[in-house]
């Protein structure tokens, strides 16, 4: 029988924390075969990551040891392996990429910078041979368009040509093995597809084997030979990809299977009152000024859009990044400059200034895309859920305060004796639902959800999903749903706005978005989302 490429057998990982030793991972064994390709799927805080990052020794040792395990590249060992050895390993013979391109890259040093350096340290190159390697490497990642723009920083990319270079800088050297770290977790659905197609051709081509970690199981259907579920720290079950999906044995991997938003948005009155109106908003930034400081140029970020939201009904905005989502929810709401007119609750509010628009806050509230970022971590998350009350309803006695915010975690689902606590002490889910509790303690009527998922794993995206639904009914909700996840989209909204490039490109209602797209750039989303849904190819 043949030896494997890579062989991890009962690895365990242990850290120190102040309060003891934490097992995240315990005694997880899989083999990966030449050319072949494996997933380790699971939820976030199941070991997946750090499984990965151990076999590079990229943990934080000493705070991390392995109480158990062995790791053998080609037959050699790689637990506690001299610096001297991995470095011949890391980056030559197994390469990873990093989950979020923007925070793995360099932002002091360019494109050719950053490849370069990896070329010259593993293989020498240097000059005219380090260049044309260089090329040859950002064409064969997709990037032939940026040949003649080496100097950019990474900043100046779009994420989709952040992990394209990120994948050219770990095929630099030829790997046998790649790790690809929920390498597509951070980017648009579309340029989720296009990055996973070109991992699968670029490891058919080079026939090295490839590990992927990801959260998403529809996403590796599509790519690996073989799955490992991971929970706890444990594997709880492995199989072939074809087996795992079509018969899996563990309660939990059913879990998983089962988990994404499904079902329709709320019933709704077609003939309800309009809540929200615009016509012509139009917001822009300055991109050039002048010598004398004069703008020159602008970017229309969002460009002469026109539509109404009934009340209790949902609006979703898909597109990809850079489209304009965020930027007309938040004008809407008038934390952006804009022009045109808006209308709130037969209201004009577009002329309002900043005090005259302070009273209608209460009415509108938004619930942002990082529940950990969004909410103070130096503030309880009773404190964080009634802060809207100390600014609208600052009469309120103590007692009856702390009544509305028991009864704002009671209705996203949160044990009101956990609100002396800190968000480091909660889930992503968690979080989210405490920054859903923060914009309902008001009683709003019209809340903007920007991007209140992606965060999230598949299971916790389905919860929050039908935590909005079940909101919604109860309080006759009006939302502006902001997402590039059109599975998530479908199952809340009642009409759709596609944007791109800061026009509206194409809308309706969500059956004729879904069923019956007309534009090009729509139908081009749309299979992108359902081909990872279905994980066909």
């Amino acid at each position: 029988m043949t030896q494997p490429l890579l062989s991890v057998q009962n690895l365990s990982v242990d850290f120190k924390t102040p309060s003891g030793v934490s097992a995240a991972v315990k005694n997880v064994s899989f083999d990966l075969e030449r050319g072949k390709s494996l997933a380790i799927v699971g939820e976030s805080g199941s070991g997946k990551s750090v499984t990965a990052k151990a076999i590079l020794q990229l943990l934080p040792y000493p705070l991390a040891s392995h109480p158990t395990g062995s790791i053998l590249f080609q037959g050699q060992e790689l637990i506690a392996a001299p610096d001297t050895m991995m470095r011949t390993i890391r980056g030559d013979k197994i390469s990873m990429i990093f989950q979020e391109p923007l925070s793995a890259l360099n932002p002091l040093h360019n494109i050719e910078k950053q490849i370069g350096e990896i070329l010259e340290l593993h293989k020498g190159l240097i000059g005219k041979e380090k260049r044309n390697r260089i090329l040859e490497l950002m064409e064969k990642v997709g990037l032939k368009e940026l040949s003649h723009r080496l100097g950019a920083y990474p900043h100046e990319l779009s994420g989709g040509q952040r992990q394209r270079v990120m994948i050219a800088m770990a095929l630099a050297n030829d790997p046998d093995i790649l790790i690809a770290d929920e390498p597509t977790t951070a980017l648009d659905v579309t340029i989720q597809a296009q990055i996973l197609e070109l991992l699968k051709e670029l490891q058919d081509h080079m026939g090295m084997a490839l590990l992927l970690i990801s959260h998403d199981l529809h996403v590796v259907q599509k790519m690996v030979d073989t799955v490992c579920v991971m929970k706890n720290g444990e594997i709880v079950e492995q199989a072939d990809t074809r087996t795992l999906f079509s018969s899996p044995q563990h309660p939990y991997t059913q879990k998983l299977l089962s988990a994404q938003p499904s079902g329709d948005a709320v019933k709704v009155n077609d003939n309800a009152p309009v809540l929200l109106e615009t016509k012509n908003l139009k917001v822009s930034f300055p991109i050039k000024k002048n010598f004398w400081g004069k703008t020159e140029e602008f970017v229309k970020a969002v460009d002469d859009i026109s539509f109404t939201l009934r009340k209790g009904h949902t609006l979703g905005i898909v597109g990809e990044s850079g489209s304009g989502k965020s930027t007309l929810g938040f004008a809407l709401l008038k934390l952006l400059r804009s022009e045109g007119y808006i209308g709130f609750n037969d209201q004009e509010i577009s002329s309002l200034s900043a005090k005259q628009v302070r009273p209608l806050r209460s009415d509108m509230q938004i619930v942002f895309q990082d529940p950990f970022g969004s909410l103070s971590p130096r503030m309880s998350i009773g404190q964080i859920a009634g802060e809207g009350l100390d600014v609208h309803q600052g009469n309120l006695s103590k007692e009856d305060k702390d009544s509305l915010i028991i009864k704002a975690l009671k209705e996203v689902h949160l044990d009101p004796e956990t609100r002396h606590r800190y968000p480091h002490e909660f889930s992503g889910g968690q979080r989210q639902r405490v920054s859903i509790a923060r914009a309902l303690i008001l009683k709003p009527k019209f809340i903007v959800m920007d991007e209140p998922t992606s965060a999230l794993d598949m299971s916790v995206q389905a919860e929050i999903v039908d935590l909005l639904r079940e909101l919604q009914t109860k309080h006759d909700l009006t939302y502006l749903f902001i997402s590039h996840d059109l599975r998530v989209v479908r199952s809340v909204s009642h009409e759709i706005l596609v944007m791109k490039n800061g026009k509206v490109v194409e809308s309706g209602t969500v059956q004729q978005i879904f069923d019956n797209p007309k534009e090009e750039y729509t139908k081009n989303l749309m299979s992108a989302a359902l081909d990872l849904k279905t994980g066909s190819s």
